[in-house]
């Protein structure tokens, strides 16, 4: 990435939770550069409630969030990063979804679906 992400946010919501890419980072579409692999990536539609595709590797598996966007700024999964994003986590989202078993360890504010913008 040519510049640090917006901020980090953490999904609890079942789908998220089921690719492994449930804490994710906004980044600005001019900041990010394809090298390679943009061929081999595979675009899934969301079902509403849900408002974001999900992007994975053909090749690898890999969960990479909603690379192939063309909005100005979209999520990308953290765990596709290879070095520290800088930002931390901000926000989660869809708690009413979160297994019993999982404890939300921070801070960060809780939204029962999506965050309204206030």
């Amino acid at each position: 990435m040519l510049a640090e992400p917006s901020m980090m946010a953490t999904c609890h919501c079942s789908r998220c939770r089921k690719v492994g890419a449930s804490t994710f980072v906004f980044v600005r579409k001019q900041d990010l550069q394809w090298i390679a692999g943009q061929d081999a990536v595979v675009r899934y539609e969301p079902v509403a409630p849900y408002t974001y595709a999900r992007c994975f590797c053909r090749i690898c598996g890999t969960a990479l969030g909603e690379i192939l966007s063309e909005s100005d700024t979209f999520p990308i999964a953290a765990n596709a990063l290879d070095d520290d994003p800088g930002v931390r986590n901000r926000f989660h989202e869809f708690v009413r979804e979160k297994p019993d078993w999982y404890a939300i360890c921070d801070d960060a504010r809780q939204f029962e679906g999506h965050p309204v913008r206030g």
